[in-house]
């Protein structure tokens, strides 16, 4: 189970959040972003911008309480404030990867998190992102600093990750790919959409992901979704959910029937 966390300023808990201990659950914190206040690249160099009450004592008490919890720092998201934010080329590839891995390294020391998820939206061409990403990744898991990394492709920005992906299979553990910016709205739509994206990734790697009260597939038709994957001899191997912010207004249905769905699933 993967669940965003922090991004939109609701002020969420993670002891809000419902979370079966049979389930391995992933939050992930939104976001860090390698740029200061005002959007300014800062070549590397990561600081945290998720809402202040996610501490990180906060992470050390639910992963303390829910031994099968995990805590991953998302890179970068859409915007910074009103800023959009864009993969830009270091002149220095090798300068940013350093940045980058001691950044994160003190990011992860002190938040105690377990691993990074890469969710950069805006690219220029000729891009150095799979590269730059892909080295960081495999030196932060080389140097022990974290034991998870995922992507999180959408339709616009599939070609770099897939390069991403191509390059660095080995180092990415999930792909929690943007379903809902597919726009599909019916079981079958997302059949259709999941067939595409596992053509692109690792079929086992990729999560069925929901955005709640937001874009694509809305309501019960995700897990009649779910269950027509099933049937089609795909595995559920888990649900990335976008987010526990938009879920407090709701008794976190989804987190719940989700995790209900998966310990039942004969996908695992």
């Amino acid at each position: 189970m993967m669940e965003y966390i922090g991004a939109t300023g609701v002020q969420v808990t993670f002891e809000d959040v419902p979370i079966d201990d049979g389930i391995d659950f992933h939050f992930i914190l939104s976001f860090a972003v390698d740029a200061d206040s005002s959007g300014n690249p800062q070549n590397g160099k990561f600081s945290p911008y998720w809402i202040p009450s996610l501490t990180p004592d906060s992470v050390a008490a639910i992963k303390q309480e829910h031994p099968n919890v995990k805590v991953l720092a998302s890179l970068s998201g859409w915007s910074l404030g009103n800023t959009v934010l864009h993969w830009y080329n270091p002149t220095d590839p090798h300068k940013w990867i350093s940045n980058a891995f001691s950044s994160l390294q003190s990011l992860a020391t002190t938040y105690h998190l377990d691993g990074i998820d890469i969710d950069y939206e805006n690219f220029p061409h000729n891009s150095t992102f799979a590269f730059c990403i892909g080295e960081l990744i495999t030196l932060l898991k080389n140097q022990s600093a974290i034991t998870i990394a995922t992507i999180a492709p959408y339709y616009k920005t599939v070609e770099p990750y897939i390069e991403l992906y191509g390059g660095y299979a080995g180092v990415i553990d999930y792909v929690n790919h943007q379903f809902y910016t597919d726009r599909v709205r019916t079981p079958v739509g997302f059949l259709k959409a999941f067939k595409t994206r596992a053509a692109q990734f690792d079929a086992t790697k990729l999560l069925p992901s929901y955005e709640v009260n937001g874009r694509g597939i809305q309501g019960d038709a995700f897990f009649s979704a779910l269950k027509l994957l099933e049937s089609n001899g795909f595995a559920v191997n888990g649900v990335m959910i976008f987010s526990a912010d938009a879920s407090s207004s709701n008794g976190y249905y989804f987190e719940r029937k989700s995790q209900a769905f998966l310990l039942n699933s004969t996908s695992i």
